[in-house]
């Protein structure tokens, strides 16, 4: 079981920055691939970045060059770095972990993990 508490979310002006944190419980962070999701009222959710297991990151294309995300696996915890924000950024932010273990002869086993999530709006 793992534990997802976010943190950083606010009011910002466009243009502005912010930072999110999401701690995780548990002694394999490691082993997780964590993200951060977004959902705007009357959206569905949309994943806006990753960060792989080697490191790897892949964003969406809306967030390209303007989000960063990291990790800091001695720490449990993984940030999102949001620059250049825009009021279309406004959402809730959510950070998931995930994780497959595969079995010979047996189906993948799958653990996926959401935090409560944390409001950013963006806004003059």
């Amino acid at each position: 079981q793992v534990q997802l508490v976010e943190s950083g979310g606010g009011l910002v002006q466009p243009g502005g920055s912010l930072g999110l944190s999401c701690a995780a419980s548990g002694s394999i962070f490691g082993l997780y691939v964590m993200a951060w999701y977004r959902q705007a009222p009357g959206k569905q959710r949309e994943l806006v970045a990753a960060i792989h297991v080697g490191g790897s990151t892949n964003f969406a294309d809306s967030v390209k060059g303007r989000f960063t995300i990291s990790r800091d696996n001695a720490k449990n915890t993984v940030y999102l770095q949001m620059d250049s924000l825009k009021p279309e950024d406004t959402a809730v932010y959510y950070c998931n972990a995930q994780r497959t273990e595969y079995y010979t002869g047996s189906p993948p086993v799958s653990y996926d993990y959401w935090g409560q999530g944390t409001q950013v709006t963006v806004s003059s």
